[in-house]
């Protein structure tokens, strides 16, 4: 059994324990928080669980680590504490530990990253001898493994596109809703998420790792916004009231552009309420779904639809990315150490999850 602790236990965090839990080579031992208030509590409280694990929370991260874990699902938020997050992870590398996570958006594409990113992880596996595969929550494999393996179904490729549509108003995340994206906020304010350079500095690496795996030369890697205000003042079950005249809807686009055409995409389309921006791409059934279309010869479109937590489609989202990072840990403790991507760590069946319980 690889020995596992879960970092975090936010929105991926919840999901984490899950995966870790349900995951035949893979042994829980523990679970590291940041708020004083789930120090001692039980993961499997933690994780939405309906039993006990008999691992209690703790914020001791030295002893923790001290412990010589394998493995690390590191679910801390790297949006606004990014410098902390890759501190945290280098740390956890040199500690000897294999770490997966969707923490540091630029590590999607590593061999493109940034020499400051790169070089102190590089530096800890060489010294610890631990490894790191980086996979998106939005999720990565709607952005990667997905659209590439669709794509060789076609005869011919013109445009390979990757949609993220969803309904906010169930996402218990205000401060990343309100602040970060934007939503509830006057159309004169500026979301840190949609700023210039910032989707492409988030979502530029899917785009780059795709066109490496078609084979394609990028010119240049574009971005357009379009922003809605709500008509009408809505109220939400865990993030409150969102007022008339407020941004209510978002659309963006990460267009990697070949041959003077944008030709790989990745494209959000985000709202508070159903009602504002219904132009716009929606969902089959109006709450979010993750859609993969390849323009060619034949036109191919997939629409993926999960949910978790009580039917809650943005919980199975963060599920299903989670389920991709914690299927990798067994294959990386198995391969050598090194820092890899999605073109790198196969995209794994369920071996020994399928019907299967854990007590």
């Amino acid at each position: 059994m690889v020995s596992t602790i879960v970092w975090g236990t936010g929105n991926v965090g919840r999901a984490a324990i899950r995966a870790v839990e349900a995951h035949p080579a893979l042994e829980l031992t523990a679970v590291l928080v940041h708020d004083p208030a789930k120090v001692g509590r039980d993961a499997g409280d933690l994780g939405g669980l309906d039993h006990r694990l008999g691992v209690a929370a703790t914020d001791d991260i030295d002893a923790v680590l001290a412990t010589g874990p394998r493995a690390v699902v590191y679910a801390a938020s790297g949006d606004i504490r990014p410098d902390e997050a890759l501190a945290d992870i280098v740390r956890a590398i040199r500690a000897g530990a294999v770490v997966v996570t969707p923490s540091l958006y630029a590590l999607y594409d590593q061999r493109n990253a940034p020499p400051e990113l790169r070089e102190p992880v590089l530096a800890a596996i060489a010294d610890g001898g631990g490894s790191l595969f980086v996979s998106g929550v939005d999720p990565g494999w709607g952005n990667d493994a997905l659209p590439l393996l669709i794509s060789g179904l076609g005869t011919t490729v013109d445009v390979v596109r990757c949609q993220e549509i969803f309904d906010y108003s169930t996402y218990d995340q205000p401060d990343s809703v309100r602040y970060l994206v934007g939503m509830g906020q006057p159309m004169d304010y500026e979301p840190p998420m949609i700023a210039p350079t910032v989707p492409t500095m988030v979502w530029g690496g899917q785009v780059r790792l795709m066109a490496r795996a078609l084979g394609v030369e990028l010119d240049e890697i574009r971005e357009t916004l379009d922003r809605r205000p709500l008509a009408a003042t809505v109220s939400t079950a865990t993030m409150g009231d969102f007022e008339a005249g407020t941004q209510g809807a978002v659309r963006f686009e990460v267009q990697g552009i070949v041959e003077g055409e944008p030709r790989i995409v990745i494209e959000h389309v985000t709202r508070i309420h159903p009602s504002c921006a219904p132009d716009w791409p929606t969902p089959p059934d109006g709450e979010g779904a993750h859609r993969v279309i390849i323009e060619g010869r034949p036109r191919i479109e997939v629409t993926v639809e999960a949910t978790d937590e009580g039917g809650n489609r943005s919980a199975g989202g963060n599920a299903t990315a989670v389920g991709r990072l914690v299927s990798a840990v067994d294959w990386l403790v198995a391969a050598e150490p090194g820092l890899y991507d999605a073109l790198d760590v196969p995209l794994r069946p369920a071996v020994g999850r399928l019907g299967r319980k854990r007590s």
